[in-house]
């Protein structure tokens, strides 16, 4: 089917003429047609003929030198700006909004022969973990129809898992890469912070936010880090680090000479048995293939959840203010009465999430409180990097559990947002510490939910996360395992 091809082997069936780029596209286009009303992965679904053009477009230009991705048709997360397509972040706010340009890692996937199929649901703004704050309605996990995809990046992995993309794109703030990941039993990486660029990706929270690839295996995940790494001028916080081919850590599955990390803190009580008893297992696997397994400590993970929930909504506070109706979102239909009266009209199209977050980050900005609060959030935000310096002393890279339990129930956390925020317990403390995070099939539950393992490695050491992942796939097969739907 060609719908449930890798890029890797949709490449090597291109390069052979076994089919066409067209062919791919027209498969994945009735297969959404028929698929995706039940699993709600796209927000927008381009024109049948623009998409065929497209591919067609690629095929003309296709060489035996051409890159893996050139007409392989893909997604991308609706917070990427897409020339001439529209971008609503899946907010009232934007929902009318096309970009006269293209996000940087979109320029550079067209210039790698991208076909788009379409941009795939998230929650607004990416504040979520479960795509229930979307204005398009919830995104369900192919496995489990009653059950989230996870968030914010859910659109994407749903799409993935239920083959209705070969690959996607995604954004991770707070393991919005990761949890939707292990939710849809696909592979997801969550970068270095500054490995890949931001700019053209409407922002959530600016010194957490990272853009990565969601695929069907870590080969996947390889080439299409070697399409969007990179320096970028237009995103100052990229550090010009050199940029190796991750596909030379395509390695097999002798993991000899490295150390993986087991950390205490990420094995705690009330985590669903299964999640506990698959990652055990994952590690015993590594173990097997070479590694040594070493206990380490991160102390300061405890802290991770109270530091997190300061300093990201207090950067959405920050970053929301743009959408005033004056700079970006659409104007007002009345005249407004006074001032207050136009920012109580201009704010109402944010649902309840996005409203939460902004005033919970304006009252910890706020004079009096900002040494109390973000201040002090910011120094133990350093503790938390340093355990993690600490470790990769001494080992290479660390394994622990994605999420703590398996994909929840539709509307079982909508009520409380400290219950949601706690699903992210495992997944923050990268990105507070800027470190990359590789997410990954390990298993299923007894109920046949999907369970996901995350490698975490140092600042830009996604190769050795690279190479680890590929051993485990090629010693495993979980990442093989398709709904049925």
């Amino acid at each position: 089917m060609l719908h449930e091809l890798t890029i890797h082997e949709a490449h090597e069936g291109l390069t052979k003429k076994k089919f066409s780029s067209k062919e791919l596209a027209k498969a994945f286009l009735d297969r959404i047609k028929k698929v995706d009303p039940g699993i709600n992965s796209y927000v927008l679904v381009r024109n049948e003929k623009e998409v065929l053009a497209e591919a067609e477009k690629a095929d003309s230009s296709f060489t035996g030198k051409s890159n893996p991705l050139h007409g392989v048709p893909c997604s991308l997360k609706d917070v990427f700006c897409t020339e001439g397509v529209r971008t609503t972040a899946c907010s009232k706010m934007l929902e009318n909004f096309v970009p006269p340009y293209d996000a940087t890692s979109v320029r550079l996937l067209k210039k790698a022969g991208m076909v788009l199929l379409g941009k795939t649901n998230t929650d607004e703004f990416t504040c979520g973990g479960s795509t229930e704050t979307s204005i398009f309605g919830v995104t369900k996990t192919p496995w489990d129809t009653e059950r989230v995809a996870g968030g914010s990046s859910g659109g994407s992995a749903a799409a993935v898992s239920a083959s209705l993309s070969t690959y996607s794109m995604g954004t991770d703030t707070g393991g919005s890469i990761r949890q939707p990941a292990s939710f849809c039993s696909i592979t997801g990486l969550k970068v270095t912070y500054g490995r890949v660029s931001r700019s053209g990706v409407l922002s959530m929270a600016s010194s957490l936010d990272t853009v990565g690839p969601m695929a069907k295996d870590v080969h996947d995940i390889a080439l299409i880090m070697n399409v969007i790494a990179g320096s970028d001028p237009k995103d100052s916080t990229m550090p010009n680090v050199p940029v190796p081919d991750y596909t030379k850590s395509l390695q097999g599955t002798d993991l000899s000479g490295l150390t993986v990390g087991v950390p205490d803190e990420y094995f705690i009580d009330g985590m669903d048995p299964d999640v506990e008893k698959k990652v055990r297992e994952a590690i015993a696997d590594l173990e097997k293939l070479g590694a040594k397994v070493k206990k380490i400590s991160l102390p300061h993970t405890k802290y991770a959840n109270a530091v997190y929930y300061v300093i990201c909504p207090s950067e959405v506070s920050a970053n929301m203010a743009r959408y005033d109706r004056v700079r970006f979102g659409p104007a007002l239909t009345r005249e407004a009465d006074d001032l207050l009266d136009y920012y109580l009209t201009a704010r109402t199209d944010f649902g309840d999430e996005m409203k939460r977050r902004i005033m919970v980050g304006t009252y910890a900005l706020s004079a009096g409180y900002y040494d109390a609060y973000y201040l002090k959030a910011q120094k133990v935000r350093t503790l938390i990097k340093q355990d993690f310096e600490k470790a990769f002393e001494d080992v290479d890279f660390i394994c622990t559990p994605v999420s703590p339990t398996p994909p929840f129930k539709i509307a079982e956390n909508t009520s409380d947002p400290l219950k949601m925020y706690l699903a992210d317990i495992f997944t923050i403390s990268a990105n507070l510490a800027g470190i990359c995070g590789l997410a990954l099939p390990c298993g299923f539950s007894s109920t046949n939910l999907p369970i996901g393992m995350q490698l975490l490695g140092a600042q830009f050491d996604e190769p050795t996360l690279i190479r680890a992942g590929h051993a485990y796939q090629q010693s495993t097969d979980w990442h093989l395992k398709k709904p049925t739907i």
